[in-house]
């Protein structure tokens, strides 16, 4: 997607550290195992139990995570067709088409870390390690390009661009991690039809102010030389701005567009990060692991 208002930067300083902490990237995790909350009749106390355990284990062990992203993918492609046929189709909301889509390329919006390619074995890492997400351990992880492709991806993917649609890859990993990123997607068989279709965190549209790791900026520019057919996610904010990041502000958003999810937008599980978790603990990174993790046993609905 070269235009005269697509420049790349790499972000630093403040921008940096948003990305630790960016929504389709591994959200800060705790530092070390904190001891379970065990029955009575437990023999000891002292069993650690890390929260994201279950979590990454079912990404990686379980047969109902591949169904439910086969199932993602085999619904979206069988509405491709009804989608490319349609002319005033559009997968962007109103504020972030910016221009008319007719007579542009159509193309499918992917967001690419649990959507497109698989991480869990990072996230693997961190639980045997006990440590938490950080940019350094990140960045290797992605110059590795050993992530694999999520689950039914690849066909989709393949199917779409056998259609003429363009694969654009809206992502939250930094834009200095975007050879190594198009390398790994091109090593797992996704369509890549040159470098412009990858806009990582740094791209800038001129006009557009970007607040943190927020695409709505990459959505509209995609939008200007394409007409988003359809966009896939594992966040929320990856189809749309989430100004309020709580979560009245989150149900609200999802109430406003739920007739787009399974039509125009492609939501894939993610139990592992996201955007859903500091909205529980007023998105403050600043208090204790263990202060974050009351607050969400706090905010579980426990049967009485």
């Amino acid at each position: 997607m070269r235009t005269s208002v697509l420049t790349l930067s790499i972000l630093s300083g403040a921008l940096a550290l948003a990305a630790c902490q960016r929504s389709d990237a591994p959200a800060a995790q705790p530092a070390a195992p904190v001891a379970a909350a065990m029955p009575a009749s437990a023999a000891t106390a002292t069993v650690a139990a890390d929260d994201n355990l279950n979590a990454v284990l079912w990404m990686q062990a379980s047969a109902e995570y591949q169904a439910a992203t086969i199932t993602v993918y085999r619904a979206a492609a069988d509405g491709l067709d009804a989608a490319l046929k349609q002319k005033h189709w559009d997968a962007l909301v109103p504020d972030e088409r910016g221009n008319a889509a007719t007579g542009l390329k159509p193309a499918v919006i992917m967001d690419v870390d649990e959507t497109v390619l698989d991480n869990s074995p990072y996230q693997a890492r961190l639980v045997r390690n006990g440590r938490a997400y950080d940019e350094l351990s990140w960045d290797q992880w992605v110059a590795e390009k050993k992530a694999r492709p999520v689950p039914g991806v690849v066909e989709f993917a393949k199917a779409a661009a056998a259609k003429g649609v363009t694969i654009v890859y809206l992502s939250n990993r930094a834009v200095h991690l975007k050879d190594a990123t198009l390398a790994n997607l091109r090593a797992v068989g996704m369509p890549v039809a040159d470098d412009s279709v990858f806009l990582g965190l740094g791209t800038v549209l001129d006009g557009c102010e970007q607040h943190g790791s927020e695409k709505n900026c990459r959505r509209r520019l995609a939008g200007q030389q394409y007409r988003v057919l359809m966009q896939f996610g594992d966040q929320l904010g990856d189809f749309v701005q989430i100004t309020a990041n709580t979560r009245d502000g989150r149900a609200q958003l999802l109430d406003e567009y739920a007739d787009w999810f399974g039509e125009r937008w492609w939501m894939l599980p993610n139990p592992s990060y996201g955007s859903w978790e500091p909205a529980l603990f007023n998105n403050d990174w600043s208090q204790s692991r263990a202060a974050r993790r009351e607050t969400k046993r706090q905010a579980l609905d426990v049967a009485p």
